[in-house]
């Protein structure tokens, strides 16, 4: 039902740590009515112009503190809540160029009542924010 939000509208652009571009990011919403804890999160899979970003090279930054997936996985005490924006990160030299990019976010998460494991995702063609 929240598939369709979980990528948020403008918000593609390059990442730069220290001057240096270094990959990707865009915002995303949990596609989950309650919000969860962070060691709930159980993968994040993002793709750019067909192109699976590995695991390794995706970030997961919400409230001032990045984690890598591996890191999320014993993450207690931070949520993801319903609504937040996340930035999430994908980790690619030299970043996006100029134009339209199709980005995919997939999202597969732990819920204590559900006898499985959900996975949600979302599609958007995206231009780069200036």
């Amino acid at each position: 039902m929240m598939d369709n939000k979980m990528i948020v509208e403008g918000s593609l652009g390059n990442y730069v740590d220290g001057g240096v571009v270094k990959g990707f990011q865009f915002l995303g919403r949990l596609p989950y009515y309650r919000g969860l804890g962070l060691s709930m999160v159980e993968d994040i899979v993002i793709e750019i112009d067909g192109e699976t970003i590995p695991r390794e090279k995706v970030r997961f930054h919400v409230r001032g503190k990045t984690y890598t997936l591996d890191e999320m996985e014993t993450v207690y005490d931070n949520r993801w809540n319903f609504g937040e924006q996340a930035t999430i990160i994908g980790l690619r030299e030299g970043g996006l160029g100029a134009g339209s990019h199709k980005v995919s976010f997939a999202v597969r998460y732990r819920v204590s009542y559900l006898p499985f494991v959900p996975t949600t995702k979302d599609t958007k063609e995206l231009a780069l924010a200036a």
